[in-house]
């Protein structure tokens, strides 16, 4: 199983970024896919959770109304789009997976099987 992340970079605050979760070596559309971040200095925190099936979705609070999780299970791809970027949104993104096919959008960050490499986000003016 591989998770790629990618689309990280440099932007302004009130800024856009669409990162990419890429997946392989998985039945994908059967896994629970949530996007997770840490920042220097602090833990590893989830961020926002899709789940297999219909794609019932969850945000954390610091990100809700500003990101959108969304799936393409023709790709094995998950999304995270992020708009109205602050300051503090800047640090590593992680994607990763857990076998799930009840439908629930629950990523436990110590229940996820699978993850990948991240990508840096950095908002700054």
């Amino acid at each position: 199983v591989q998770l790629q992340a990618s689309g990280g970079g440099l932007v302004q605050p009130g800024g856009f970024l669409r990162l990419s979760c890429a997946a392989s070596g998985l039945a994908f559309d059967a896994y629970t896919i949530g996007w997770f971040r840490q920042a220097p200095g602090k833990e590893r925190v989830g961020v926002a959770c899709i789940s297999s099936g219909d794609g019932d979705t969850k945000y954390s609070d610091s990100v809700k109304g500003r990101f959108t999780i969304s799936r393409n299970n023709a790709q094995n791809t998950v999304y995270l789009e992020m708009d109205s970027l602050k300051p503090e949104d800047t640090a590593q993104y992680y994607c990763a997976a857990v076998f799930d096919y009840s439908g629930r959008a629950y990523c436990p960050p110590s229940g996820m099987g699978y993850w990948g490499k991240g990508t840096q986000v950095t908002v700054s003016s």
